[in-house]
């Protein structure tokens, strides 16, 4: 008997022992969870970091996209959308893009580290050809009018220029002054500032692909007249062109040339740039003289 009243009193003592094991376990670890949340909170600095790297790259690659000058860089070439337009970008017998323009588009394309290609355009669908990326700027001695520079991004102005008429040589008399050119039919280049001289005046006119096809039209008899660029005509009509019957007459306008490029394009700034250290070092009218443009340069 007593030795059973022993055992369970060894037994009770054993219960409370492991009771107060028990309690003196959990009073242990119950500090250890501010310790564990503690522990839990420090990863999150790191993680915060992992972000900010990984959305570095993304920006740059956003700030990469949206630079023209990456994109030209990345291809490795300057599209140069042009017109055959003596003396700014025309085939020699070769068959090579040269003119002033063409000659200044290579050394800008050769400034930036990449090759130049031109490609012949519709004049009138420039702006939809440089925004949809056929081509990477418009330069054809283009004139910087208000529809021209609300469209594209342009680089400052490098060539005075006018709009004139041309009509055969031995009826030039009789066209000395706009009133007298009410009844002529015309041909002008579509989408040009050409175009937009006559249709101002009133005049009648046919609209042709290039301002060469608009000399042809005159020289063929098919237009009675023409309105071309002063520079083009300086080169192409008159005594020793191919033109030689026909002449230039009254001057509509004056303008400036410009080159155009994406609406918010870097390259326009570039181009400055290469324009008043061309200028400078004498390099743009070396080549304005090779194509006898030097008198209308405008000082960069």
């Amino acid at each position: 008997m007593k030795k059973r009243v022993l055992s369970l009193l060894l037994c009770g003592c054993m219960a409370v022992s492991l009771l107060a094991g028990c309690g003196s376990k959990g009073s242990e670890e119950a500090p250890a969870a501010p310790a564990s949340t503690e522990s839990d909170a420090e990863p999150e600095a790191p993680a915060e970091n992992s972000d900010d790297e990984t959305e570095a790259p993304a920006e740059n690659a956003e700030a990469a996209a949206d630079s023209d000058m990456e994109y030209v860089k990345g291809k490795g070439t300057l599209v140069v959308g042009i017109t055959d337009f003596e003396p700014m970008d025309y085939k020699d017998e070769s068959g090579e893009w040269i003119g002033f323009d063409a000659d200044m588009a290579k050394a800008f394309a050769e400034s930036l580290g990449v090759s130049v290609e031109f490609v012949e355009i519709d004049w009138d669908n420039k702006v939809m050809e440089l925004d949809s990326k056929t081509i990477d700027c418009v330069w054809n001695g283009m004139t910087l009018t208000d529809e021209v520079t609300s469209a594209m991004e342009c680089s400052k102005a490098y060539c005075n220029n006018a709009q004139i008429v041309i009509v055969p040589a031995d009826k030039a008399d009789q066209y000395q002054d706009t009133d007298s050119l009410k009844d002529l039919n015309f041909a002008v280049e579509a989408g040009s500032a050409g175009e937009a001289e006559v249709d101002a005046l009133g005049l009648s006119f046919t609209p042709v692909k290039a301002q060469a096809d608009a000399l042809l039209e005159v020289a063929s008899g098919t237009s009675d007249a023409a309105v071309i660029d002063s520079l083009m005509a300086a080169a192409m009509v008159g005594e020793g062109t191919g033109y030689d019957k026909l002449t230039y007459t009254v001057q509509l306008n004056s303008e400036e040339y410009g080159v155009g490029f994406r609406k918010g394009s870097d390259l326009a700034a570039a181009l400055n740039d290469f324009f008043a250290a061309s200028y400078a070092d004498g390099s743009m009218k070396t080549c304005a003289e090779t194509y006898n443009v030097q008198a209308a340069l405008i000082e960069q």
